[in-house]
């Protein structure tokens, strides 16, 4: 699988992408703290080291995590759109697709 097929498959169906353990664990933790930042536990952080992420990594992920959540919640509380100019080529998948694929945040 490409890098762009394994975008899409991640947009889609982000727990049925085929992605190593380590990725997957990662994956788990950043799901966890987008839609339960409050079930956050050391145990979730030790998951990530038995799968070889440092502590380094750990805040390295927790961070690009909780950026994008931020920026994510900031342009969605002032009704912030999609520029004109990003066609449906540029995107990994259509909005239609992504407002289809289920989940809470659909």
């Amino acid at each position: 699988m490409d890098s762009d097929e394994l975008a899409r498959a991640l947009a889609l169906d982000p727990a049925g992408a085929v992605v190593s353990a380590a990725d997957r664990a990662m994956l788990d933790y950043a799901e966890l703290l987008t839609r339960r930042p409050h079930a956050v536990t050391a145990r979730d952080v030790e998951a990530l080291r038995a799968h070889g992420f440092s502590d380094a990594a750990v805040l390295d992920i927790c961070q690009v995590v909780s950026y994008y959540n931020y920026v994510n919640r900031m342009a969605d509380g002032l009704g912030v759109e999609l520029e004109t100019e990003w066609s449906e080529q540029d995107m990994v998948v259509t909005p239609d697709e992504f407002r289809g694929r289920g989940g809470a945040d659909s």
